[in-house]
């Protein structure tokens, strides 16, 4: 005997099949209709230091179900604002298919997907998985227009060639600092000894990167930095999840110690939302195996759905105004 679905059951964030934000699955990528998808990109062969952001998707989107309770959207009383009210269309396209130890092959799958969002008129969000999966993400914007990538971020990951290696995790903005429809790009949180040499630096601020470390960002507010993206640009961002301080953000594969707080990106990203037209997002780096409490997995979900849930209240006010 089948069980019959009762349509009115509470489907409580602790139940069911998990999807980000316990939103519908789509399975068939030529049949996405809707304004967000939503794709895993389990991804990390080849991780410097510490391997386990394959899991990142995973453990994102478990996290995801604690901002699921389908209340009609999340007000936030600061704002006055009701975030990502029911006309917002959320779907989980599931994964890339990941081919264990082909870099070529994987980076092509997640290069189909992005596209495949794209060519539906939705908006992408990509979860890593390392950083290097941001090299297809950028890839599937050739011929859609210029772009100007915001990065937030402990490292510059502008290394041209590590051992014959141009496309792994410290390599992703030396490759979109490549592509012609790349016009600029704002890298923030930079820090500490970082994965890219002097000459990774003089080659980034010849390419025209506007460099800003976390100190110079608090100094500059906000607004400050958001304020240096050249007005009228169409703006991707791809969000590390190390640019956070590891004493909130411990699980992630290359920790570095004075990083921003929750609401310093948070700004940054409700500033960049209200001022540019954002194209898409990759949030990357979250390894759960070196969690504590999940808290990394929460804050990478609540940040993904605040950031949508600003891009959607701007073009909102824009279409009114």
């Amino acid at each position: 005997m089948s069980a019959t679905y009762d349509a009115g059951r509470l489907n409580l964030p602790f139940v069911g099949i998990c999807t980000f934000g316990k939103n519908p699955y789509v399975a068939d990528w030529s049949k996405i209709d809707a304004d967000v998808a939503v794709l895993g990109a389990p991804f990390d062969f080849g991780t410097q230091y510490r391997a386990g952001s394959r899991f990142g998707p995973r453990g994102v989107r478990e996290a995801s179900t604690l901002f699921s309770f389908g209340h009609g959207g999340a007000y936030d009383h600061e704002d006055d604002a009701t975030y990502l009210t029911s006309d917002v269309r959320i779907v989980d396209i599931g994964d890339a298919d990941i081919v264990h130890t082909d870099t070529a092959k994987s980076h092509a799958n997640i290069k189909t997907g992005v596209e495949a969002i794209l060519n539906a008129g939705a908006f992408p969000v990509v979860i890593g998985g390392d950083h290097s999966i941001n090299i297809p993400c950028i890839e599937a914007f050739a011929g859609r227009g210029d772009i100007h990538i915001l990065q937030i971020d402990a490292h510059l990951d502008f290394v041209d060639e590590r051992h014959g290696v141009r496309t792994g995790h410290g390599s992703p903005l030396r490759r979109a600092s490549e592509k012609d429809y790349v016009t600029g790009m704002t890298q923030v949180g930079i820090r500490n000894v970082s994965s890219t040499a002097r000459d990774g630096y003089e080659a980034a601020r010849a390419a025209g990167s506007d460099i800003l470390s976390v100190r110079q960002a608090r100094k500059l507010g906000a607004e400050g930095v958001i304020d240096r993206i050249p007005e009228g640009a169409r703006v991707y961002v791809t969000l590390d999840i190390d640019g956070f301080c590891p004493s909130i953000a411990p699980g992630t594969g290359t920790p570095s110690h004075g990083g921003f707080l929750y609401y310093e990106v948070l700004e940054m990203l409700q500033a960049v939302a209200q001022r540019h037209e954002i194209v898409g997002i990759d949030l990357v780096e979250v390894a759960p195996d070196y969690d504590h409490g999940d808290v990394t997995s929460v804050l990478a979900a609540q940040v993904l759905l605040n950031f949508l849930g600003f891009v959607f209240h701007a073009r909102a006010q824009r279409t009114q105004s």
